[in-house]
């Protein structure tokens, strides 16, 4: 295949008739520019009659182009092709068969699937195609992936790395909780490609160490999650400050009526995608409410949690995460919390533990409800009960992902049930109702509970042996702490990958 890919938009204007006026660039002046105005009235063509899960999905103007089958049926450079038969990645999810051919051609995307459904290679794919073959300019990033939270950057950032180096692209990460001054290295040395938290994004422009104006290809993924923690505000800002005319794609696993600004304000004509809209209709995964007893509810707990096999727990407080964690540990469990507490490094160190089996049981707040992908992580345990169904969706769908099974389990006493029927049901789930007690054949049936072992555990970290300094390096001296490492790639938080 010898189509060369840009950040410029193919030479069709926006209502998809061919536009011999814009030039090769893309960027005409007859080209229609965004603004960051109020909400234009008809920017994506009529609103549809009816709600479509959590608002009226808007109706796509300009035909979408056929999904397609195979990565093959895809005009994608070879190296990213053969990169996907490297990695096993061998016939394309739902979400990327159906939005490929056209974020590959230019059009906006809105694509809705749950959490697991392959949506990051579905922009991601698209984004690196449309990039390559580009350099950016220090500090001038051509194409900028926004997600709410760190750990989901890294998670997005892992799984593209082997993609951006294949395509010979720069990858670079900026979150927050990370040293600034790295980060600012990075896009100082070039980056064609940045994924960023908003927060320390604005914090990098306002140093002057990033502009925007010459990214081409916006993603925003998890759109609404950012809503619900405040950075709706920031995030328009920076919406405000990439090229105008350049292409967006919103993926998210939920779309609330917050997203709908962004949807209105940023979109134009875009291919509207959904795949499973309850969100919560996932054949792989089942759903489990244990009723049980307040007093019964900790021994209950301990037991799932002392299962063959790694296990999740949420719970609602980073103080009710470390009580619970110090307890199974004291049990003989292998447990470590994670929660907006623990600093960066700490929280990298866990889910680097976990994913290894170093520790078994993640006890966690919402913090580690989006962005954490475990293989084979085959149960979700809802020690304190969500109050809204979003939350509920988004925890369970840390399992059962990409076609694998798995089971949610939400313990509930008396005085939780009613709330726990309301959930359930605006997230369109029937789940199987048991009524169980620590040390029930019910308990062990559902979740594999057992007794612990009731020998105290300790976790330390892994030690990596620091490699010999040369005779001729140079640079400030590390302190000692500093021999204790993470296993961790470093094609993350701030490198260049």
């Amino acid at each position: 295949m010898n189509r060369t890919y840009t950040n410029d938009r193919p030479t069709r204007s926006r209502d998809g008739r061919a536009d011999a006026g814009r030039g090769g660039s893309g960027y005409g002046s007859q080209a229609p520019r965004r603004t960051g105005g109020p909400a234009r009235s008809g920017g994506y063509g009529r609103r549809s009659a009816a709600v479509q899960g959590e608002f009226a999905l808007p109706k796509t103007i300009t035909p979408a182009l056929p999904a397609v089958d195979g990565f093959a049926d895809l005009d994608m450079p070879e190296q990213l092709l053969a990169e996907l038969g490297r990695q096993g990645v061998t016939a394309p999810f739902p979400i990327q068969g159906a939005t490929l051919p056209n974020s590959l051609a230019g059009r906006d995307v809105l694509g809705r699937g749950r959490t697991g459904s392959g949506k990051t290679l579905a922009f991601g794919l698209a984004l690196l195609a449309r990039t390559a073959g580009q350099r950016a300019e220090p500090g001038q990033p051509l194409g900028l992936i926004l997600v709410p939270t760190r750990e989901l950057a890294q998670q997005v950032t892992d799984a593209l790395t082997p993609y951006a180096r294949s395509v010979r692209l720069r990858l670079a990460t900026v979150v927050g909780g990370m040293p600034i001054g790295r980060q600012a290295g990075a896009l100082r040395g070039g980056a064609e490609v940045l994924v960023a938290t908003p927060g320390r994004l604005k914090d990098l422009i306002d140093r002057g160490e990033c502009r925007l104006n010459h990214v081409g290809i916006t993603v925003l993924d998890e759109a609404d999650q950012m809503a619900d923690m405040g950075f709706m505000p920031q995030v328009t800002a920076l919406l405000d400050q990439v090229r105008p005319e350049g292409q967006r794609m919103l993926f998210s696993a939920t779309l609330d009526r917050n997203v709908d600004l962004l949807v209105r304000r940023y979109l134009t004509d875009p291919v509207v995608h959904s795949v499973d809209p309850s969100a919560g209709a996932v054949t792989t995964m089942e759903h489990h409410v244990l009723h049980v007893h307040g007093a019964d509810k900790h021994a209950a707990t301990t037991q799932i949690a002392a299962r063959d096999g790694r296990v999740i727990m949420f719970l609602d407080t980073k103080h009710a995460v470390d009580r619970l964690t110090q307890d199974l540990l004291n049990s003989g469990v292998r447990a470590a919390a994670l929660h907006g507490g623990k600093s960066q490094p700490q929280r990298t160190r866990t889910l680097a533990q976990f994913k290894t089996g170093h520790v078994t049981v993640l006890v966690a707040t919402n913090v580690a409800a989006r962005g954490i992908h475990v293989d084979n992580l085959d149960l979700v345990v809802n020690v304190d009960p969500p109050t809204d169904h979003k939350d509920y969706l988004h925890r369970g769908g840390r399992t059962a992902r990409a076609g694998e099974s798995g089971s949610v389990v939400t313990l509930v006493t008396p005085n939780q049930r009613r709330g726990m029927v309301r959930v359930m049901s605006d997230a369109g789930i029937r789940p199987q109702t048991t009524q169980i007690r620590s040390g029930d054949e019910a308990l062990s049936r559902i979740t594999g509970a057992q007794a612990p072992s009731g020998i105290p555990v300790v976790i330390t970290a892994p030690v990596v042996e620091r490699p010999k300094r040369s005779a001729t390096s140079r640079g400030r001296r590390r302190p000692a702490s500093a021999t204790r490492r993470t296993p961790v790639r470093q094609s993350g938080f701030g490198a260049v990958a």
